[in-house]
Parts: structure tokens; sequence; C-alpha cells
């Protein structure tokens, strides 16, 4: 089996691999039947060079591989006809952006297994780079807050070394009594709070970061049963909730009074309540003054998210007067930190994690078989057609792009 390793084709340049040159090794050597290739890129973190040093094939084309890896959407006129490609196609949620590609997927009679699609029995996914958004959002919020108050300056994430220089950045960081709020229980906000742990900020419950005033900064974790409520007051269920989120109402409100930083890591349904409406922005009680919205919904469940931002000018600030964005870190005003593509910013560190997830969890199942049907449920297209899991996107693709 020929393995291949794309460059990432889409603009602006994407730093990430799938695999580095010490995971192509080891799967060479533990697997025997495995060749890999890896496509020459100017772009990576992790240059050419590298792989080669780590005895890898490096060309400029890569036309004759089985199975072909890359991390963000693939540029149709890179896509080789018949073959196997993993990568985030970002058309679960029918994205017209991403239609054509889709169609030309189809067109190409190209198999794709989608990482975003890889999840166990259970339906919870197996594989992303959702920990490392966690990591670099969060310590974007506490970057974000030193600045905003002038009380310390980090290095931004993207310009250090790594996840280990991070966290020595980190050691600058000295806050005052501030109430900090993390949304969601999946791996971004796992991430999160190896960055709040990193700091030694204590945790707290939900209540008591409402009710009680500390002499440290606190941080709490919400789900969410904890800011949202049945609008007719039924009983909370979990389930019901999330099949039916029209049904319910935000009770958010207890926590942009009490709380000055929010990391907002949960899902969002675009059918669900918001945390809070603009209109809560405008009350002098709208003590929340820093808000690092990892989901980035544009004007979705953090309402004042207007714009995803980049990573060289991660910040902007809403004015609620003028419904209008303005330059960051005016002190009455909240800041806003959205951007899109955090894990980028540790390029490297970032994708060592993605591949050692990859060979753990999703290789051995392509080469030796699939016994869990991890693979299976990850196929969208087969033969040029959507496979049974994936045919609610059938109207989706035969829209013209």
């Amino acid at each position: 089996m020929k393995i291949g390793i794309i460059k990432e084709g889409k603009n602006p340049p994407d730093k990430r691999v799938a695999l580095t040159p010490s995971q192509c090794k080891y799967l060479i050597e533990h697997f025997p039947e495995v060749e890999i290739q890896v496509q020459s890129s100017k772009n990576r973190a992790i240059p050419d060079s590298n792989y080669v040093e780590a005895g890898i094939q490096v060309l400029d084309e890569i036309p004759d591989c089985d199975h072909y890896f890359g991390v963000k959407e693939v540029p149709i006129e890179m896509l080789h006809p018949g073959k196997k490609y993993s990568f985030f196609s970002h058309t679960l949620k029918k994205q017209p952006y991403n239609r054509g590609l889709l169609k030309a997927i189809l067109a190409k009679d190209i198999e794709l297994i989608d990482y975003e699609c890889m999840v166990d029995e259970d339906g919870q996914r197996i594989i992303g780079f959702g920990r490392f958004a966690g990591i670099v959002g969060a310590y974007n919020g506490i970057l974000g807050y030193g600045l905003k108050n002038e009380m310390y300056k980090l290095k931004y994430a993207q310009n250090t070394s790594g996840k280990k220089e991070l966290e020595t950045e980190l050691l600058k960081v000295k806050l005052p009594p501030v109430k900090m709020l993390i949304t969601g229980g999946g791996r971004v906000a796992n991430g999160a709070q190896e960055v709040l742990g990193a700091l030694k900020i204590r945790k707290v419950t939900p209540f008591e970061i409402i009710n009680f005033q500390y002499t440290e900064p606190v941080y709490s974790q919400l789900r969410s049963s904890d800011y949202n409520r049945h609008a007719k007051d039924h009983p909370w269920n979990t389930e019901h909730f999330y099949k039916n989120p029209k049904k319910y109402i935000s009770k958010f409100k207890p926590f942009w009074k009490a709380c000055d930083i929010l990391i907002h890591c949960a899902f969002w349904d675009h059918n669900a309540p918001r945390l809070f409406e603009l209109e809560d922005l405008k009350d002098p009680d709208f003590r929340l003054k820093m808000i690092a919205d990892l989901s980035c919904d544009i004007k979705g469940g953090i309402p004042c998210t207007l714009r995803p931002s980049v990573i060289p000018d991660p910040f902007y600030d809403y004015d609620p007067t003028t419904g209008e964005e303005v330059a960051s870190f005016n002190e009455n005003l909240v800041t806003i930190m959205a951007v899109d593509n955090l894990p980028c910013s540790l390029p490297t560190d970032a994708s060592k994690a993605f591949g050692d997830e990859l060979i753990e969890k999703v290789i051995p199942s392509i080469i030796h078989g699939d016994p869990r049907g991890i693979i299976e449920r990850a196929t969208m297209t087969q033969n040029g057609k959507l496979t049974e899991r994936y045919k609610y996107l059938k109207e989706y693709v035969s829209k013209r792009a």
C-alpha cells in the first residue's frame, strides 16, 4: 500500500501535515507493506529535508499513491481521479462554499474518508485538532485580557517555538481575582482547561462562580444544562435539548453579570438559544469584557462575533451602541477573539498530536481491516456515489456550485 502525504493547497497556506517524518518512519518500520511518499511543500512547518533525513521519499508530484492524506480541503485541480483521500472536507453541514469540491470528488470517482466522520460506536469523534484549538484559544483569551488591561504582555502563540514555550510564556501571567468561564465538555474545552491548569487557576462550580467572591482567579466549566432551560420550565433532559433546541431559552444572564472572561468551546446549533443577545451588551451590569469564541459561529451563540479574526490580528471589539466592530482593547467594550484556524498557530505540535491519533486509531483499520467500522462510517463517497450514511447530501451536491 502506497500512502501519499500531500501538500496543503488551500489559501492562505496551512502549515500542518497529517504525518511527521518520525511518524512516517514508524509506519514503514511497523507495517512492512506500507510505502510512503511526501509531496514537496514550501509552506509546511516541517521542512522537506526532515523527511529526507528520516528516509522518506519527497517528490514534487505523487500521482500514483493508493491513499492520500491531507489536512484541509484539497483544491479540485489537485485531486487524482479514482484514488482514496482523507482530509477535512467541511461538507457535512452542507457548507455552500465546498459544494463544488464534493461534486468534483463524486465526478472523479474518489473515495473520501473524512476525518470529521471518524467516530466510534457511540458516535464520538476519535481524531481531530480540537485539543490544540482549545489550547491556543484559551491562551489567546489570557493574552487578550492582559493586553486590554495593560497587565502583562505575552508572545503571540504563532511566534513561539511550540507548546513548551507557550507554557513558559504563561509564567508571566499575573491575574487579579477574575472569574472565568469555559463552555463545553469535549476536546476543545479539555484543551482550554490545560491552559488554565498550567496557570494553576482553581476550578469552582457554576453555582459558586455566580454567588461567591474570591481573592484569587477562578474558573468554572459550564455544560448545556447550566446556561439553557426549557421554555416551559420542564425538567432538564439533555437528549431532548439536542433534538429540540428551539424549545429552550438561555439562562446565561447570571454568568454574564458575574464573570470577566468567557472561553466559548461548546458546539452551537443554529436552532439553539444564543448565550445572550446584542441588547444585553448595553446593560451596565454586563461584566464580560473578554470573549474567546472558539466555536466561531458568525452572529451565532455569541452574537457579537461578527466575523472570523485572523492569526496575526486575532482581536476586535464590539460597540453595542452602533452594532459595529471597532479596534480592539477599549476599556468599556467587549473584546472578541474569533480565530477559526487556531491549531495553525502551533502547526508542528498540532501535526504530531494528530499523526499520533492517526497511527493509533485509524491507519491500522485502513491497512488490516476495519473490525470497528471506523473507516466504513467515515467513508462519504464510493464508486462515484454518496454512501448510505451521507445520502442526505444528495440535494446539496445536485445544486449548482
